[in-house]
């Protein structure tokens, strides 16, 4: 049944609004009066009107942070791994979620799937609602009969990836806070205190040190053309976020991550663990490897790899072993790829996976801890570095005062 979002005032003249399903826009307005409301909106849950005439618009631009997927996933999968339909797993969820959003869009998906449409077909409706790797692992678990062992999945890797994001922001936020604080502290000094202070110096007459003399510059550049900087900047800013756009580019962006330092590491090792660990559960779920390798290969965030990644099923499609492929492929890790071919000898190919992915997700824990831990010292060291030079550079015409005087 479809979902309607709904605006409307009860008796005292207060304004309401949520979703509510009903076989048509009439019978929302009808079963909007018999709860004593009067119906002021009634529109499709996953539509909008476009103030251009007559003509709708659909919406498909409805987003959902990551902490809201994780929870709605996990529902989903306790719902349908306790034999709930799908339909009335996605309308209880989203009858009991606080978010009108959320609500909306679980709701349209469901309205979707009763207009006959797959699971996977009503999810690429809200593509920024439910990203590509989701939306091609309930494809795969839809075509292979495993549909709750896939959100089991889904849910345990949304909540780690979610829970992986918030932890690494809250370790940056210090460093982040303080290299912007002392940036806008050394820029006021800069513009406002610094030609203060050093036209005492430049009033004397003689000649100042070289430190001296470059903040001098700074300080002139910054107030004469500061506000042109910025400008560049946005401009350089807003021309690349263009240009990564384009696919093509994007494309050679993410290789030069793969192939060369000081990224390449931590890029290979971030892109297989994604990708062992969704082919360990796809192909434990008994979807087939092929379809597997597809679903695996959007989950990982670098498009090169996920480009490599299709070819391996192409390649294994054809006939040839999945180690052969991926040493082919030339984008994952030596361990993996020797993981992989004990797992296809002994026949036991997914637990092989499993194991190759939580060695992966260790090592690259590891990593991601170490570069978090260099970060504040990194920073002090730099913000202290460009202080001391600031301090030296007034410091060192004073010291020499008696030069400056022609003592």
């Amino acid at each position: 049944m479809p979902a309607f979002a709904y605006k409307a005032a009860d008796r005292t003249g207060a304004a309401k609004k949520g979703i509510i399903e009903a076989s048509s826009p009439a019978a929302a307005r009808a079963m909007l009066r018999e709860q004593a409301l009067l119906p002021l909106s009634v529109e499709p849950a996953g539509e909008r009107r476009a103030s251009l005439g007559r003509i709708s618009l659909p919406s498909f631009n409805r987003g959902m942070n990551a902490r809201a997927l994780a929870t709605v996933t996990r529902q989903i999968s306790t719902l349908v791994g306790s034999d709930i339909s799908i339909e009335e797993a996605l309308r209880l969820v989203g009858a009991q979620s606080e978010q009108p959003q959320v609500s909306s869009v679980l709701l349209g998906v469901r309205g979707a799937i009763l207009d006959g449409r797959s699971f996977a077909s009503a999810l690429s409706q809200y593509p920024k609602a439910f990203p590509e790797y989701y939306r091609a692992s309930v494809a795969a678990g839809e075509s292979s009969g495993k549909l709750p062992d896939v959100l089991y999945h889904l849910a345990e890797f949304v909540e780690n990836r979610q829970a992986n994001g918030q932890k690494l922001q809250l370790a940056l936020l210090y460093p982040a806070l303080l290299a912007l604080v002392s940036l806008g502290m050394m820029v006021l000094l800069m513009v406002y205190v610094v030609p203060d202070i050093v036209k005492v110096f430049v009033s004397r007459g003689a000649e100042l040190p070289f430190l001296t003399r470059a903040l001098i510059a700074v300080s002139a550049f910054l107030q004469d053309f500061g506000l042109y900087l910025l400008l560049a900047i946005a401009l350089v800013l807003l021309a690349f976020e263009r240009w990564r756009r384009v696919p093509a580019n994007t494309l050679r962006l993410h290789k030069g991550f793969i192939d060369r330092r000081p990224m390449r590491r931590f890029s290979r090792q971030l892109n297989a663990a994604r990708f062992a660990g969704s082919l360990a559960t796809l192909v434990g779920s008994a979807v087939p490897l092929v379809e597997a390798i597809h679903a695996a290969a959007a989950v990982t965030p670098n498009h090169w790899v996920r480009a490599r990644a299709i070819h391996v099923a192409q390649r294994v499609r054809e006939g040839i072993s999945l180690r052969a492929a991926m040493t082919e492929a030339g984008v994952f890790p030596s361990m993996l790829i020797a993981i992989v071919a004990s797992g296809e000898s002994s026949g036991k190919l997914a637990p092989a996976l499993g194991r190759a992915a939580g060695e992966l997700e260790r090592e690259l824990d590891g990593l991601v801890t170490a570069l978090v831990a260099l970060v504040e010292p990194l920073v002090l060291l730099v913000m202290g570095g460009l202080v001391l030079l600031m301090v030296l550079s007034i410091l060192l015409p004073i010291i020499n005062l008696n030069n400056l005087v022609g003592v």
